[in-house]
């Protein structure tokens, strides 16, 4: 199981490719974007044209894109679809954060095709991904997971195999609900603090030393202290595509969404001003124009 393709090579697919190649693996990869592939293929990755190119070749089809229906044509369309494309026993991991429903689907018509197929979704971001230290949610065929973990690991720190087909996009997604929230929370909390007359700075030293203290904080709050939504750690058009995911999954489990959907909204005002490609933090903006002596100033 050496050889691995990787569809998708932005800042997340990009660091799994590195991660491969440096653990030994032999990498193909597949993108639209020439120069994100042309990086990689600098450091030992083979360009590929098109998705079943790379699928009829590899024992394991790792994708990493951000969109459900873009995993759906790759996978299923009669044309360019990869099932059409793998070997008898190759194993497909989707890495990406992806539908509940369309992954079981996907599993159920990937054993049709005597394959394998993981929802492996990622928590980390692009950081971990480059550096190797991702934790890993898996779901599918627990006797096959000792025959994927060496792969996982190569790319992964912390790797939890958490139930069948669905299972890891189930915890992704109950994951980024609340990191979505509480970014929301942080930033109304920081607005409301300066005010009322304590900087942001002051509020956030003190909460990570009592009970408010969260990892959001770590991760996300030099951007709500600095101002800088440019500086990307997870994109805002990602966050609000997960946290409309979790919506529906929710819905579909008959889960009432009351704490969520206040941020989802936020998340979709602001993706809907185009900051879609700044950071998840930029939601403090919209907070803070929105409570501009009580009148929306959007």
């Amino acid at each position: 199981m050496r050889n691995i393709g990787v569809a998708g090579c932005g800042r997340m697919g990009s660091g799994l490719v590195k991660n491969l190649i440096k653990k030994g693996y032999y990498v193909s990869v597949y993108d639209i974007n020439e120069m994100a592939v042309q990086k990689l293929a600098d450091i030992g990755a083979k360009v590929k044209k098109d998705i079943r190119a790379m699928a009829s070749e590899v024992d394991v089809l790792i994708l990493s894109l951000t969109s459900t229906v873009l995993i759906e044509k790759l996978m299923l369309n009669s044309e360019v679809g990869a099932f059409g494309a793998l070997k008898k026993g190759a194993v497909v991991l989707d890495m990406s954060t992806n539908d509940v429903d369309l992954t079981r689907k996907l599993s159920k018509i990937a054993k049709q095709h005597d394959l394998e197929y993981f929802d492996c979704p990622l928590s980390g971001g692009p950081s971990g991904a480059d550096e190797g230290t991702l934790t890993i949610m898996v779901g599918g065929c627990k006797e096959k997971f000792p025959y994927i973990l060496p792969v996982l690991e190569a790319v992964g720190e912390k790797i939890d195999y958490v139930g069948e087909s669905g299972a890891g996009q189930i915890v992704k997604l109950c994951n980024n609900m609340i990191v979505g929230g509480i970014i929301t929370l942080l930033s109304e909390a920081f607005l409301t603090g300066e005010r009322a007359g304590v900087s942001k700075q002051k509020i956030a030293s003190i909460l990570q030393k009592g009970s408010g203290q969260t990892k959001v904080m770590e991760v996300f709050g030099p951007n709500l202290l600095k101002n800088s939504p440019e500086e990307v750690k997870f994109s805002l058009f990602n966050m609000t595509k997960d946290l409309n995911l979790y919506r529906s999954l929710a819905e579909s489990a008959g889960v009432p969404t009351v704490a969520s959907e206040s941020a989802r909204q936020l998340f979709q005002i602001a993706e809907y001003l185009k900051k879609g490609q700044q950071d998840s933090t930029a939601v403090f903006e919209i907070i803070s124009k929105l409570g501009v002596e009580g009148k929306s100033n959007l």
